[in-house]
């Protein structure tokens, strides 16, 4: 193309594609549009085509959009987003904060934990970053502004605590990334545990740390509000338990090998429908708006992995990975560099693209060389894990802030939120830099659970 040799036009795609995603262009499609125009040329060879539309990369298209159709694993991905429409659109979440409400009340910045505590359980009933936000944003801030929590430190504690979804098993992303990187689901949940309650441990310290030091950014509630001991742990058994147990059979089923993550989100979501109907919050609009949800959200993740697979496959082809495999090869670096490397790359590409981009694109890249700096696949996903935290947190493209924007808007402004989130975007990296230090963190788990890798 233009007198340019493959590698050198694979790299041209690159650039191209980015240039449309910053224009604000939808990303499965784009990436489609690229593999196809670029595949188109790649695979050209007037001697063999009897006509124009004689052309590999149309088999190829059609081959991805099968292989997507016929991945099992890829079967959980509706199935936990169900659940977790489900979940959000039951009402079972706001009886959730209001229980842990209460049962925290003593503790410093009480709303500030009980908020982080709902949003990691209900990550864990659903992947769905902006479902957590939203939902926290139009139920847990204005309770948090109204008892006279400071607006920044309330927006900091919901974007931060939304975004735990993606990390917090049963996790979308952590099946995308099984998909991608040709490693078990299974071990991706074990070694995703104690990172993620790590994180929203580290969570709820700083909330408390700072409640302590400024008691005036989160009062304590007042004596005539927190009801009597019998009422409270009414609420939880109420409120709390169902959910929990609902987690637990689902975790529970795939961490001990008795179910594979489809058959374990089949279930979660016939649990999410028994307990919206026992809740008597399970109402036919409500059901209809999940169901449509979820074919919504499952179609996008669906033509993102056809377009980035015909996407990649073709930048591979024209060599592109080998350009990325040898530059970092002749760098000479040690294994740590490469780790430092590679996440500095993923903490920059999440300020301009969001985690699926980043994932299907941009993760291959970079899979082929672990092996040649001795690096383990699953402690690697892990670190990746974390730091997609960061391309929800990351000024100027923070989704979670604008989520959040959109359900209060004129209630308090952008930069508020992105002060508020600072704090957090900080834990976050601390985290990182606490799991490369103690790899047991992400390895300890599968191995006890599953052996060996």
């Amino acid at each position: 193309m233009f007198g340019m040799t493959n590698p050198e036009t694979a790299l041209f795609m690159m650039c191209i594609f980015l240039f449309f995603v910053l224009l604000g262009f939808p990303i499965a499609f784009t990436l489609l549009a690229m593999g196809v125009g670029f595949g188109y040329f790649a695979y050209y060879n007037p001697e063999t085509m009897d006509s124009l539309l004689d052309n590999r990369i149309f088999d190829l298209v059609v081959q991805n959009t099968y292989s997507v159709m016929d991945n099992h694993v890829l079967t959980a991905v509706p199935l936990f987003l169900f659940m977790g429409y489900l979940v959000e659109r039951a009402g079972i979440v706001a009886k959730l904060f209001f229980a842990i409400r209460l049962a925290s009340h003593r503790l410093p910045a009480s709303m500030a934990v009980a908020a982080l505590i709902t949003c990691t359980l209900f990550s864990t009933a659903t992947g769905i970053i902006g479902a957590v936000v939203t939902l926290m944003g139009l139920l847990a801030w204005p309770a948090m502004v109204k008892a006279g929590y400071d607006k920044k430190f309330a927006s900091g504690v919901i974007c931060s605590g939304g975004c735990l979804g993606i990390l917090i098993p049963p996790s979308i992303m952590l099946i995308v990334y099984a998909v991608i990187a040709q490693l078990s689901p299974l071990r991706l949940f074990a070694a995703a545990m104690l990172p993620g309650l790590l994180l929203a441990t580290l969570y709820v310290c700083y909330a408390i740390g700072l409640a302590m030091w400024k008691p005036e950014l989160a009062p304590k509630p007042k004596a005539e509000e927190i009801p009597e001991r019998s009422v409270i742990m009414k609420e939880v058994f109420v409120s709390f338990l169902p959910l929990f147990g609902l987690i637990l059979l689902v975790l529970g089923t795939i961490l001990a090998g008795i179910a594979t993550p489809a058959e374990a989100a089949a279930v979660g979501a016939f649990g999410a429908i028994v307990m919206a109907y026992f809740y008597k919050t399970l109402k036919w609009q409500s059901f209809k708006e999940s169901v449509f949800l979820t074919a919504k959200t499952s179609a996008m993740i669906m033509w993102l992995f056809i377009g980035s697979w015909t996407f990649a496959s073709v930048f591979s082809y024209l060599g592109g990975h080998e350009v990325f495999e040898h530059f970092f090869k002749s760098m000479d670096l040690e294994p740590w560099q490469f780790l430092i490397i590679t996440q500095i790359i993923i903490f920059l590409l999440g300020w301009p693209l969001e985690w699926t981009e980043i994932l299907i694109i941009f993760v291959p890249i970079f899979l082929p060389l672990l092996e040649t700096f001795g690096v383990n696949p699953y402690f690697f996903a892990m670190l990746i894990a974390l730091n997609l935290q960061t391309s929800f947190l990351t000024p100027p493209m923070a989704m979670s802030a604008y989520y959040l924007k959109g359900v209060q808007k004129n209630n308090v402004e952008l930069m508020d939120i992105f002060k508020g989130i600072m704090p957090f975007l900080l834990i976050v990296i601390i985290a990182m830099v606490i799991m490369y230090n103690f790899p047991g963190l992400a390895l300890w788990l599968p191995t006890a659970l599953f052996g060996p890798a």
